[in-house]
């Protein structure tokens, strides 16, 4: 049986995160100023669990939804989108596909020619073939890529996905793409540094401090960027096992800020998440609170080192975001080039 929405209860609670940060009017505070909400740094097992409940979107858009978060890129956010374009510049935030095997590429990237100079015919061919899930690939993960317990987004059974695809939660529903305005949360230029080391962690008052650097406000349908270096790190120093030696990425406690805001798409350089995560028994809980109860789709291993440099260049950190993926019916994600425009 399909869990029912308790409305009522989520509506108390997003009443209440909004009093909390001063957007409702009437506000009964004396100063001008909206209130500031605190988060903490640490969390454990037990405050995973519950987040699975209380940041939970399953049932705000209907029992059969099966897009979730992105039902916040409407049309009038597009239209809003859009008018972040002034000069039209473009930066592709896909890494260049990795076609040899590594120690954080296991699985690289095939390209094989069909036809080619060298054989007769008018026409040149090729094939591709990549398993692009893991930490190099640049690809959108769909809702169905990861189940808690037997359930995955919005009450579906995890049996939904059987050996010929997902019934439920694939990529197709994504097929229309993403056009959104866009945030690079740049964690190396706030520290000070050229990347981040692995298993570093970016905190929730590391993107409230970016917010005031950057004179920027994670909202309501954005699509949020978070640049830890990765790559700039890796070519200076080489591959790693990121399985053995970790990642930077985000701490589990930045996920409560994130759906207070309510983003519509998280990405990084990475997995977002950090490596090791530090919970106990969990291994990617940001992947797990964000696919599963959020219903925020994940962009993994983008390569945001020219989006960093046009983005300082201009001073400006907002921008419209535009990608698609595979149309593959039941796909758990799909390899994908993201555009940045400015």
């Amino acid at each position: 049986m399909r869990r029912s929405s308790s409305s009522c209860c989520r509506g108390g609670r997003v009443l209440v995160g909004l009093l909390a940060v001063g957007l409702l009017g009437g506000c009964t505070q004396t100063s001008s100023r909206p209130v500031a909400k605190s988060y903490r740094r640490e969390a454990t097992r037990a405050d995973v669990e519950r987040w699975v409940g209380d940041l939970s979107n399953w049932g705000r858009w209907g029992a059969d939804d099966q897009i979730g978060a992105m039902n916040l890129v409407t049309p009038r956010t597009r239209l809003a989108a859009a008018k972040l374009v002034r000069e039209g510049f473009c930066v592709s935030l896909a890494r260049d596909v990795e076609k040899v095997r590594a120690i954080d590429n296991p699985n690289n990237f095939e390209h094989r020619m069909l036809a080619h100079g060298n054989q007769d015919g008018q026409w040149f061919a090729d094939t591709y073939s990549v398993a692009y899930h893991g930490y190099v690939h640049s690809h959108m993960d769909a809702l169905c890529h990861l189940h808690h317990g037997d359930r995955m987004y919005n009450d579906f059974s995890k049996k939904e996905v059987d050996p010929t695809g997902a019934r439920k939660l694939g990529i197709e529903n994504l097929k229309t793409g993403i056009f959104a305005s866009a945030i690079l949360v740049d964690i190396p230029v706030l520290r000070g540094v050229e990347y981040l080391e692995p298993g570093q962690a970016i905190y929730p008052d590391d993107l409230l401090a970016w917010e005031r650097r950057a004179g920027v406000r994670l909202g309501k349908g954005d699509v949020v960027l978070v640049r830890t270096g990765r790559w700039a790190r890796r070519d200076e120093k080489g591959a790693w096992s990121i399985d053995e030696v970790g990642a930077a990425g985000l701490h589990v406690s930045c996920v409560p800020l994130l759906k207070d805001r309510d983003i519509a798409v998280l990405g990084s350089d990475a997995a977002s998440d950090v490596i090791p995560s530090g919970i106990d028994g969990i291994s990617h809980p940001v992947h797990m609170l964000t696919l599963h109860a959020m219903g925020v789709h994940l962009l993994d291993n983008l390569d945001l080192g020219a989006l960093s440099r046009a983005a300082r260049e201009r001073g400006r950190w907002r921008f419209l975001l535009t990608t698609a993926p595979l149309a593959v019916p039941g796909g758990t994600g799909s390899p994908l080039n993201p555009i940045a425009t400015f």
